[in-house]
């Protein structure tokens, strides 16, 4: 009787996405809509500007990568969603009076990356995996140079949904998302301003404190200082990362802050009062907590 022959095992050829390509770039060129706002030569006085291009996975990847040379340890400024203006107008300032380096993610003024070989739009912020490793080298390069913290700048939709919310129905509930002062689930946890001073007169003005479920909240980078101060203090409880900055930070010891505001449009006096919200915000912050900065940064090897 005849052996059967196995058919030998198919072969997958190596995965292979191709070179980073970084190519420094005269923002005052860009063709962009964040560097339209700023053709003044002055915004970008001591200021350097590369262009980030690379594929992984199902992805192509688009950054800009602003740094003011001699000041490369200061905070990350990362700005995932391009649809986020007052993000990238308060990181422009704060970079500026602070160094560092700023990363912004280009997808064409969406919230969502869309350049991709099949299935959905991708979040920049839901896009941190250590199995993705080139995309959070390239956001988080400079921790390896001594930057520190890493400051997230986000604007948000009015109000939120209250659908799956813990917490008792208050303020603006015909919101679409969760980030404000009155959501809670079994993941955020609100605490809001007791005085309700600017910026925190806004429910939707809110910095985010992230902590590993088997700590305490106030173990959260600078939480005790933000609730001394009387922020608006959203705490987030991570278990298992869910794919954003703030988780990944928090599981590979990161300090790590996002300060949120409410999106109130693209008119030149709208990006200003964002502006000002996130950066007053950022200004408190950092004169609380720069005194936690370590000595040595934590290394991340990336694969």
């Amino acid at each position: 009787m005849a052996l059967a022959v196995l058919a030998a095992p198919l072969l997958l050829s190596a995965y292979n996405p191709g070179p980073i390509v970084v190519t420094r770039v005269d923002p005052l060129t860009v063709d962009d809509d964040d560097f339209a706002r700023h053709r003044d030569p002055a915004d970008w006085t001591g200021l350097s500007v590369d262009d980030i291009a690379f594929d992984e996975e199902r992805a192509r990847w688009h950054l800009f990568r602003i740094t003011k040379p001699g000041h490369r340890n200061g905070p990350l400024w990362f700005v995932p969603h391009d649809n986020e203006n007052a993000g990238f107008e308060a990181g422009l300032v704060a970079l500026r009076r602070y160094g560092g380096t700023m990363i912004v993610v280009d997808s064409d003024a969406r919230r969502r990356n869309a350049a991709v070989a099949f299935g959905p739009a991708i979040d920049p912020n839901r896009n941190f995996h250590d199995g993705l490793p080139r995309y959070p080298s390239q956001v988080l390069a400079s921790i390896n140079h001594g930057g520190w913290p890493i400051i997230a700048l986000h604007t948000n939709a009015p109000g939120y949904d209250s659908t799956d919310s813990l917490c008792p129905k208050e303020g603006d509930t015909s919101g679409t998302g969760i980030i404000s002062i009155r959501y809670c689930d079994t993941v955020l946890r609100p605490r809001a301003s007791v005085s309700r001073a600017y910026p925190f007169d806004d429910d939707d003005s809110v910095a985010f404190a992230t902590y590993l479920a088997t700590q305490q909240p106030d173990d959260a980078f600078c939480a005790p200082q933000m609730k001394a101060a009387d922020y608006n203090i959203v705490f987030e409880r991570v278990v298992g990362s869910d794919g954003s900055l703030s988780n990944y930070a928090v599981t590979h010891h990161l300090a790590y802050l996002n300060f949120e505001t409410r999106n109130l449009g693209d008119d030149p006096a709208d990006l200003a009062s964002g502006r000002d919200r996130l950066t007053w915000m950022i200004d408190h912050s950092l004169a609380m907590c720069a005194g936690q900065r370590p000595g040595k940064l934590p290394l991340l090897r990336f694969r």
